[in-house]
């Protein structure tokens, strides 16, 4: 407790930052193909395409040992840095401000808060996540086939960046994070898949060029994840992307 903590609060702290664990994960996602050139012109040097312009969006609920219970979603693409392959998290949604803080001052993921519900039906399942009154993406599935469990590994892309106090670019150069992640899935499912994507000033889903819906997946277990820094970008190229993965503050005025 306190405003200022001692050491063994900051070491129980910094344990759980370091270390985070997400159980009881349940995750709806659908796979899909988009131009080429999309994925070029969203990427962030150092990023960069992969052969197949492949992007996945997902809804999901998990528990976690530092944020509490909670519920969100993501857009994907897949990438890769340095040969390593990887997922750059285009947009995110959480359903609490734990989450949200951590992911952004953490991981550096450019999550916003929305409502996130995932529901099934026997082999169906859809997702959803709304934010400001319109819903940003639905995800809907029948999952015909069972995978059974399974342990894999990922790689997820974030940049860590802040704008500069007096309003002009950023105030250093921005960092890119690559978090590793070892899974345990006891259930995985997957079928066919649909996705609708709407957009609005701040969350411009609608831009995404969805050409070819591969597949969708269902995933219940555990994920944990160690995080390190992989590069830095010099401020003046990131403030692009930057203010892309921000609300866009100039159309909040609500005074002249």
């Amino acid at each position: 407790m306190g405003f200022v903590k001692t050491a063994a609060e900051v070491a129980r702290i910094e344990a759980a930052i370091g270390a985070p664990r997400f159980g009881g994960a349940q995750m709806l996602a659908v796979e899909f193909l988009v131009d080429p050139e999309f994925v070029a012109a969203i990427l962030p040097p150092p990023l960069e395409p992969v052969a197949e312009p492949r992007m996945r969006a997902m809804v999901g609920r998990w528990q976690s040992n530092c944020v509490g219970d909670f519920a969100g979603g993501t857009v994907y693409v897949t990438c890769a840095h340095e040969g390593l392959e990887g997922e750059y998290n285009v947009a995110q949604y959480m359903d609490g401000d734990a989450p949200t803080i951590f992911g952004r001052d953490v991981f550096g993921e450019p999550k916003k808060m929305a409502t996130a519900t995932l529901r099934a039906r026997g082999e169906e399942m859809r997702g959803t996540i709304a934010r400001g009154g319109v819903q940003l993406i639905t995800l809907e599935a029948e999952l015909t086939r069972e995978n059974g469990p399974f342990e894999a590994t990922r790689e997820s892309y974030n940049i860590k960046s802040r704008p500069a106090a007096d309003g002009h670019g950023l105030e250093e150069d921005a960092i890119l994070t690559r978090a590793h992640y070892e899974i345990r899935g006891r259930v995985s499912r997957e079928g066919e898949g649909r996705i609708a994507l709407v957009g609005t000033v701040h969350d411009p889903l609608e831009e995404i060029p969805i050409r070819e819906v591969l597949r969708a997946t269902y995933f219940e277990g555990d994920l944990s994840a160690t995080v390190e820094v992989a590069a830095r970008i010099p401020a003046e190229v990131f403030a692009p992307y930057h203010h892309g993965r921000n609300d866009d503050w100039s159309a909040l005025a609500s005074a002249s």
